[in-house]
């Protein structure tokens, strides 16, 4: 038979139980909250510096049209002016086939864009548990 301690203390271990759980589910919420408007600061101190990055890179394609001219204008003392820059413009399109022929040869490579070895790996476990279950098949 209960007593009236019992029905009390039983009481009292479930509203323990009831406002750990609240304490819980609060904790977590509050975490995700900072976690939220970490990841948004962090997005935009990313963004700023992605848009640094992209500034820099835009001055340095200018840097290298003006060492480009640079180039044509001191091959223009000594040859033409237009067989200057036919040369240069040779010499740059040379240098970007080597680039694309490196590149594509990097993309074949890279394709096809599935993780070989995770699959494999994949299939490995999917057969070692087939081993060990009983029936010799997984079921869902």
């Amino acid at each position: 038979m209960s007593t009236r301690s019992d029905v009390v203390q039983k009481e009292h271990v479930g509203a323990l139980v009831s406002d750990l759980t609240s304490d819980v589910s609060r904790l977590v919420r509050d975490e995700l909250q900072l976690a939220k408007a970490e990841l948004k600061d962090k997005g935009k101190e990313a963004g700023v510096g992605i848009g640094l990055f992209g500034g820099a890179g835009t001055i340095a394609l200018y840097g290298l049209g003006a060492l480009i001219a640079a180039a044509i204008c001191g091959l223009a003392v000594v040859l033409p002016a237009w067989l200057a820059a036919l040369i240069v413009a040779v010499v740059l399109f040379a240098v970007a086939a080597v680039a694309a022929l490196l590149g594509k040869r990097h993309v074949s490579q890279a394709t096809p864009p599935i993780p070989q070895r995770a699959v494999e790996g994949v299939h490995e476990d999917i057969e070692a548990l087939r081993g060990h279950h009983p029936e010799g098949t997984l079921t869902s």
